[in-house]
């Protein structure tokens, strides 16, 4: 597979120049945007709303799969080991150190929006979900850090990765819901932790840091909280300022602190610890801050799964 990838790269950079030839200001500014829909910044906001403000169940499952999704990216991008394009005619509007295929980016638009879109079921949602998923993918191409080859790739895994990910919320889901604490522990927290040994890399620890946080968040949650993502519009909008007050005050703070020169394996650890402490306070330190403070109300607690919430 690699080799054959390796073959199209002639072709795809072919492409890359002829994509690149209707290059203007607007598309620049406007693709520059688009790409920013499948940078970390911006999930660090988009995945908070959703859960705070819009839906607790749907936040926790769009979290689990666009997380792991990124996962599954990281672990076949170190596999086939493609190198991104380097042609000296290139215009590169950004910096990419990652190898290419598949694209990250394209996957996950079909995750996300998609996603979105199937538990939704609207029409016109369905529209701006495609038409957001071909202006994420094009701006790889436009801004020259992905082959077309790498896109077709990240948009093939992201469907059919969403159509098992659908598959086993459908029919494992309520399950889940019932297992005994100790083992949704086990599932939540340890499960993350097993994947970054299996493919220990500075990304994969960020990755399954805040997946493993998030899972431990979304019980303590469950069992303390309770809170309701319903409410007074003026309500969802100060959650989301207060919420992310509160988590960008963590990013920072925990970002700024620096172990010095340590064995690659405790600067890994570190980087699983700060960001876990990070997914810990999107999503049970900030709901519990929105119910002190009236922002949100408690509707009892109960055991949290992504099946049940």
């Amino acid at each position: 597979m690699s080799e054959f990838l390796m073959s199209l790269i002639p072709w795809g950079t072919e492409a890359i120049l002829w994509v690149q030839s209707f290059g203007n200001s607007f598309l620049d500014g406007l693709l520059t945007a688009a790409t920013f829909l499948g940078e970390e910044e911006f999930y660090l906001v988009f995945l908070p709303l959703i859960y705070w403000c819009f839906s607790k169940r749907l936040g926790m499952r769009l979290a689990y799969a666009c997380l792991l999704s990124t996962y599954l990216n990281l672990f076949l991008k170190d596999l086939f080991g493609i190198a991104r394009p380097d042609d000296a005619r290139i215009r590169f509007l950004r910096n990419e150190t990652t190898p290419s295929f598949p694209s990250n980016h394209a996957q996950g638009a079909v995750v996300t929006w998609g996603y979105l879109a199937s538990q939704w079921h609207n029409r016109a949602f369905w529209a701006v979900a495609i038409v957001l998923i071909f202006l994420n993918s094009l701006s790889r191409v436009y801004l020259g850090v992905h082959f077309p080859q790498d896109l077709v790739g990240g948009i093939a895994i992201g469907v059919l990765y969403l159509l098992a990910f659908n598959w086993v919320g459908t029919n494992w889901g309520g399950k889940l819901a019932k297992l005994p604490l100790v083992a949704k522990v086990g599932l939540l927290v340890l499960f993350p932790i097993a994947l970054l040994v299996a493919h220990p890399s500075e990304h994969t620890a960020t990755t399954m840091g805040v997946l493993s946080g998030m899972g431990l968040g979304f019980l303590l949650e469950g069992r303390f909280v309770g809170f309701s993502s319903d409410g007074l519009w003026w309500r969802r909008v100060l959650r989301l300022f207060v919420g992310l007050i509160v988590v960008i005050i963590f990013y920072v703070g925990l970002k700024a602190v620096s172990l010095g020169e340590v064995a690659p394996s405790l600067a890994l650890a570190w980087r699983a610890i700060r960001y876990g402490v990070v997914g810990v306070v999107g999503t049970f330190l900030a709901p519990w801050i929105f119910v002190k403070t009236a922002l949100a109300e408690a509707k009892g607690v109960r055991s949290a799964s992504p099946s049940n919430r």
